[in-house]
């Protein structure tokens, strides 16, 4: 089996990376629909169903920008096609320290057009679910509501 390797992402792709981990760092959301694509899908580790388009994902990230402690990103891995990400990160939700994934996928101009977040272990996850729910849960579902 021969496997194709890239040197790393596409500058598009790399741009909107830099400014994810200057958000992140700064815990500031005002540059985030800079880098969020219209159509975007976000898969949140609480829910199966996907929440789609972008309004959704800002209340959400700009919501869990809030809730965590303590972030840090410790590795990045690269599709061999170039065009996803998945970057692994630890964090605190008041006592419950977690790990977890952020699973990004790009299109041609480097706008995240899908992403997926897995945390670990359970407890954890149920504190960010709880948390998130009291937060940003009442804005969510109405936005939700509108878009059926």
């Amino acid at each position: 089996m021969t496997m194709t390797t890239t040197a790393g992402p596409a500058p598009e792709i790399s741009r909107t990376l830099e400014t994810w981990h200057r958000i992140v760092a700064a815990k500031d959301a005002t540059d985030l629909p800079s880098i969020i694509a219209e159509d975007v899908v976000f898969r949140s580790p609480a829910f199966f169903k996907p929440y789609p388009g972008r309004e959704a994902i800002l209340l959400v990230l700009g919501t869990v920008l809030t809730v965590f402690e303590d972030f840090a990103y410790h590795r990045e891995f690269l599709s061999l096609d170039g065009r996803s990400v998945i970057l692994e990160f630890s964090a605190r939700i008041g006592d419950k320290r977690l790990k977890g994934v952020d699973i990004f996928r790009f299109d041609d101009t480097g706008l995240i057009v899908e992403m997926e977040v897995m945390v670990r272990p359970g407890n954890a996850l149920m504190a960010l679910g709880q948390t998130m729910a009291e937060r940003a849960g009442p804005g969510l579902k109405a936005l939700l509501a509108g878009a059926s």
